[in-house]
Parts: C-alpha cells; sequence; structure tokens
C-alpha cells in the first residue's frame, strides 16, 4: 500500500509541476485566450496541489497509525 501511495504523491508533484509550466507559459503568451487560459490553468494547478496535500496528509496519518 505505501509503494502505491508514495507513486500517487509523485504524479501529483509531476502534475503540478507540469501544469505550473503550462501556466506560465500561457501567462507570457501575448493575448485574451492566453489569459483566459492561463487563469485556467492556474485553478487547476490549485486544485492538483489540494490533492497532493491529501495525499500527503493521509500518507502521513497511515504510516503513523500503521507502524511503517
Amino acid at each position: 500500500m505505501g509503494n502505491i501511495v508514495d507513486i500517487l504523491i509523485l504524479i501529483a508533484i509531476a502534475a503540478v509541476a507540469i501544469t505550473l509550466g503550462f501556466g506560465l507559459k500561457a501567462l507570457f503568451t501575448p493575448g485574451d485566450a492566453a489569459r483566459s487560459q492561463s487563469n485556467h490553468l492556474m485553478r487547476v494547478r490549485v486544485g492538483l496541489q489540494a490533492v497532493g496535500v491529501v495525499l500527503l496528509v493521509g500518507a502521513m496519518w497511515w504510516k503513523s497509525t500503521q507502524g511503517g
């Protein structure tokens, strides 16, 4: 179980980093469409960060209760 959670946490971190990169690229692209896309990507990033935090807290709780 611990290995699966560790992999999910790494995937969440990678997803946040990739979304941040795309959001920053869109932020510095001129035009209203790019600005809207950047705003949307930043909201997606915040959601992915929330998922990552929940996974981290859940993993810490699991490891503290299971003695691992």
